[in-house]
This record gives structure tokens, C-alpha cells and sequence, in this order.
């Protein structure tokens, strides 16, 4: 690996104008007002893997189009009949992952929180097992392999309007919990997971903080001009094939891009950032915490490439909650 993009001073002013609609709010307001006529049917089943300081339960939930969405909340077992409902942190999943088993996810709440795992429709066949089908079919146009190109020829059809919903729809299943101070709710997520969350952050003004590590899903066109990786590149290939498309394409992922959302966006934010990232590229990851309009900080990793910090971005993330949840 080496440096390829901006350097760290360029990046630290990098803030590039945004090609936002001018119906993006009214197009997510519409979008989440259609989801919440189905009923959210939030269920929390309880598993037992055998552990005594965590408690599992088995999370479905109605997403976008009332579809079943999985997940998983993983509570301190030190939580009694009486104690206080506990701040909960909403985890979204990398891209291709699946939400695997409860058993997987026990920082947190051996940290003394709540947490939520939504599982991400149609994935979880790459690199970690998944449990929600993609049902919607209206709309869908020849697509490039990957969710990346799916729908991308009209926002109404996109993958990334379900899953964004489905995301929404998590934090309001994740509220419905007796266990759960639905006052105090965090997002994070690494790669997919950190594009996620800063759409999460953007669409649910209350949330009080944010942690996107690395975050894919943010400025698509310089993603895709600047490297030759996938997952972007399933966008440039669907595009070298589709000539005619382009401007198409992107005035599509305009309505789904973390550059738009982040000035939406007020909670407190840590992001990170690995300045060798050549599959979320940190010109991209900039670009959406330059414009993030709340209280923010990023933790640089210079000579890290997607991978980021890893568990020393962990620590930083349970120092960061420590000081918002004292």
C-alpha cells in the first residue's frame, strides 16, 4: 500500500460541493411516512447460547414495505427488574455481511449498553451468515453482480431506499424495548455499516451520536473516478457497459449519498479514516465529515487501508460513549 490521494492537509479542508435534488427531503420524508403506515411488529425473542453476562433475543422487525427485517439485541445481564433503561448502540453490517449469530456482538453490552444488530436485506452470503431476503421486485433493472447497481436506474427503486429504511426502522424497533433509553441512541458501523449510519444520523434528527468507521456509500462519482475496487467498481462496470446511463446513475445515488445526509446530520460523531483506504478512499470519507453539521472528530490511521484502526478504533469508540454517557 501507499498514499494515493489527498494529502492529510488537502483532506482536512476537503469540502466539495454537494449535487444534492431538490426534492431529497420531501423524497425521504414521503419514503419513511410510506414505511410507517405498515405496523414496525417489532418482536424480541430470547435465545440461550449458554452466556451469563449477556441475554440475546432473536429481533424481527417491518422494514420498508413491511418486509420482515432480522437483528439481534444484546443486553448486560446485569440489568434488573427496575434499573434504568440503558443507552443502546444501532450497529449496521459491512457490505455482504450478514448479522451471524448474537453470540458475535458482545462488546457493548459487556460495556454496559444496549445493542441492536440489524441484519442488511439481501446480503450475508459473502463473508458472514444473514437471515433477511431482499423481497422487493417492482422495478428492478438489469444490474451489474452485487447490490451496488440494483434499481440504481430510478431512486424509487434503489437497493440503498430499503436498506436506509430498514435502518430507520431498526432504530424505532430498538426504541420499542422496555430495556432501551430511547432517548439515548448511537449508530455505528464500519465500511457499509459506517455509510449507514451517517444516512441514520441524517434522517433521525435525535439520535446523540454517530461512529462510521472507514464509511463506504459517500461520494459515489469520485469513488468511482478515483479507484478500480469493488464494491464501486460494480458501479463504473455497470456504467462501462450502460454508456447512455451515466448521468442517470448518479443523479440516482445522489439521494443515497453520505455527503448529502451529513449536513443533516447533528448528533456528536467520532468517524475514522485509514489514509491507504483504496476500497472507501479518504477523499470520500472526508467529504462527508466536512460537511457533518454536529460536533465532530476522526481518528486518522495513516498507514492503514481498509481495515482501519480495528480494535484501537474500538477502544476509541468506548472512550468516545464514556464521555457522552457518563
Amino acid at each position: 500500500m501507499a498514499f494515493f490521494d489527498l494529502s492529510l492537509k488537502e483532506l482536512q479542508i476537503y469540502r466539495p460541493d454537494r449535487e444534492e435534488p431538490a426534492d431529497f427531503d420531501s423524497f425521504w420524508k414521503s419514503t419513511l411516512d410510506q414505511a410507517r403506515t405498515f405496523p414496525l411488529n417489532a418482536t424480541f425473542e430470547k435465545v440461550d447460547y449458554g452466556l451469563v453476562a449477556q441475554e440475546t433475543f432473536d429481533v424481527t422487525f417491518n422494514g420498508f414495505g413491511g418486509q420482515p427485517v432480522k437483528g439481534w439485541l444484546i443486553l448486560p445481564t446485569v440489568r434488573a427488574d427496575g434499573h434504568p433503561p440503558l443507552p443502546c448502540i444501532v450497529e449496521f453490517i459491512g457490505y455482504g455481511g450478514g448479522r451471524q449469530f448474537g453470540f458475535d456482538w458482545l462488546l457493548w453490552a459487556s460495556a454496559g449498553y444496549a445493542h441492536f444488530v440489524m441484519d442488511t436485506r439481501g446480503q450475508g452470503s459473502t463473508w458472514s451468515p444473514g437471515d433477511t431476503p431482499d423481497l422487493y421486485a417492482d422495478g428492478g433493472n438489469a444490474h451489474y453482480p452485487g447490490s451496488m447497481t440494483k434499481g440504481i436506474l430510478d431512486p424509487k427503486h434503489y437497493y440503498y431506499r430499503r436498506v436506509f429504511t430498514d435502518a430507520i426502522r431498526a432504530i424505532e424497533a430498538a426504541r420499542s424495548h422496555d430495556a432501551v433509553d430511547a432517548t439515548q441512541i448511537a449508530v455505528t458501523g464500519g465500511s457499509q455499516g459506517g455509510g449507514i449510519s451517517i444516512a441514520a444520523a441524517g434522517l433521525v434528527p435525535d439520535v446523540v451520536a454517530a461512529m462510521p468507521d472507514v464509511p463506504f456509500l459517500c461520494h459515489y462519482r469520485r469513488a468511482t473516478e478515483l479507484e478500480d475496487l469493488y464494491p464501486y467498481k460494480e458501479i463504473g462496470d455497470y456504467c462501462h457497459i450502460h454508456r447512455d446511463k451515466v448521468d442517470v446513475v448518479f443523479n440516482t445515488l445522489s439521494y443515497f449519498d453520505g455527503v448529502n445526509f451529513a449536513p443533516r446530520a447533528k448528533a456528536k460523531t467520532l468517524f475514522s479514516v485509514g489514509l491507504m483506504d483504496k476500497v472507501c478512499p479518504p477523499s470520500t470519507v472526508y467529504a462527508a465529515y466536512n460537511h457533518w453539521a454536529g460536533e465532530k472528530d476522526i481518528k486518522v490511521y495513516p498507514y492503514n487501508g481498509h481495515e482501519g484502526g480495528q480494535s484501537y478504533q474500538t477502544l476509541e469508540k468506548v472512550k468516545f460513549l464514556k464521555s457522552i454517557w457518563k
